[in-house]
Parts: C-alpha cells; structure tokens; sequence
C-alpha cells in the first residue's frame, strides 16, 4: 500500500527512533512492502520508515535507475534495520540532494565519502557493507531520518539551497559537483 510522506516541519520527524526488536514479523514484512511500494511509486533512493510515520529504525534505499537522480550509478536493493555506520575516512564530499519528505527543494550538502553501515535484515541476520560515493550519501541521508535529522539541517552554504525548478530550470539536477 502506498502511504502518504510526512512533509517538513511534521514534528514526528524530528523525533528519534525506536528499534527494531522483532524480526520477521507480519507486521515488519507489510511495513517493508508498503514502504517499498510508496519509495518506488515516488522515485525514491530510498525511504525511511519516520517518512510515513512508523516511528521505527527501518531504512530502504535502491535502485537500478531513477528519474530523481538521472546520473547516478544503481544502488542494489536494500533493507537495513537497526543501523549504524562508521566512517571509514574523514574525507568528505559535497553533493546535492532531495529528500521526498521536503518536495521540490535541492540542497548541497557534505557526507561521508566512504562509510560501513551495519544492521540486520528482515529475518534478524546481522550484515554490513563498505561503500562510496551515491551509495553512502544515500544510506547516511536515509538513516539521518532515524535520529530526526532533514538534508536542509546539513547544508552549510544556503546560497546552494532553493527549489529544483529554479536552480535546474533545464530539469537536470547532478548527483554530486
């Protein structure tokens, strides 16, 4: 079922959320399918489960192509449950971003240029991945939202914050400078 997106200035998105403690769960498999559904139905990167107002440490993200980032390599599909990343430099990278919770704006903001993430998947098996570039802006973007945290808070320089429209009035927006 595709849920309705929580917009900016909602204060459930702002709160911390909850882990997860049961896994493989009827409830945890439809929350997964819904979420899947609404990411993908909006062209989505990916989708945390506070975006839809399940207050819950449940972050997806993927994609083989999407018209919101027409540049970016594929992100393989991914559940990550209870996260936590580690950085595996300080070296950062700018980028700009959009997030599906504040529609229509784009914002360059600094991340991890190469991370760990960890967590556990839908049966409760633990796993983690080392990765760069797209693929860790989007996990570091999507688990911000866990700990109540929007793109928008991120940015440091405002005069590379505004609406899509009018700072890509030729409708390509680049995934990163």
């Amino acid at each position: 079922m595709i849920r309705p997106i929580l917009r900016m200035g909602d204060a459930r998105l702002l709160k911390r959320a909850q882990p997860v403690e049961g896994f493989d769960t009827p409830e945890l498999h439809e929350l997964l399918a819904d979420m899947r559904e609404t990411m993908e139905h909006l062209d989505g990167a990916g989708l945390a489960a506070p975006q839809i107002g399940v207050a819950l440490r449940v972050v997806i993200f993927g994609f083989e192509a999407n018209a919101r980032y027409p540049e970016a390599v594929p992100v393989p599909y991914c559940v990550l449950i209870n996260p936590q990343l580690t950085p595996l430099t300080d070296e950062e990278e700018e980028g700009w971003e959009g997030c599906l919770s504040v529609p229509g704006l784009r914002g360059v903001v600094p991340r991890w240029k190469r991370m760990r993430y960890s967590g556990f998947d839908t049966q409760g098996q633990r796993f983690e991945r080392e990765v760069d570039g797209f693929h860790a802006r989007v996990v570091q973007h999507e688990c911000d939202h866990l700990d109540g945290i929007l793109y928008p808070m991120r940015i440091r320089d405002w005069s590379r914050f505004g609406f899509q429209d009018v700072l890509f009035p030729d409708g390509k927006s680049p995934v990163s400078e």
